[in-house]
């Protein structure tokens, strides 16, 4: 038999990723219930492939009893495309079939108040432009409240 594909999740955190990952179902069946590839092989190695634009890394194998489990992979540069790939198998069973490729794009820590900096930046100057004109106003260059001489215009 050979193992599908897992289910894999990604969100971004700030310079990693979380990613969660769901075993594939099995087509075994035990007294009509459906049985998970936990109840059959008791537990799973996997291991996921990381490509950047440094290349492609594979992480070493790792062990899981779960059918769904999530992990953290730290030390990532923030603002890069990631893209990866998980693969499954058990001790019995090397054949397996890796999840498709998802990508994502890791956060930045810099990006959390960004958008809060630029509001604020944006009514600084807005308050600043608003009393140039209010002092150019009360100098009488625009809007004078006294005519000029026919001789100056």
């Amino acid at each position: 038999a050979i193992l599908g594909p897992p289910e894999v999740n990604i969100t971004s955190c700030p310079n990693c990723l979380n990613v969660t990952i769901k075993l594939p179902a099995s087509h075994f069946r035990q007294e009509g219930k459906l049985q998970s590839l936990i109840d059959i092989y008791e537990e799973l190695d996997y291991d996921i492939t990381l490509k950047s634009q440094d290349g492609e890394h594979k992480s070493p194998r790792q062990r899981t009893t779960e059918e769904v489990f999530s992990v953290v992979i730290e030390e990532l540069y923030p603002s890069r495309n990631y893209c990866l790939s998980v693969g499954v198998t058990a001790s019995l069973n090397k054949n397996s079939v890796p999840s498709p490729w998802k990508c994502v794009t890791a956060d930045s820590e810099a990006q959390q108040g960004y958008h809060e900096a630029a509001v604020a930046g944006a009514v600084c100057v807005s308050l600043i432009i608003a009393a140039v004109l209010k002092c150019v106003h009360a100098a009488g260059f625009i809007f004078p409240k006294f005519s000029l001489p026919q001789t100056l215009v």
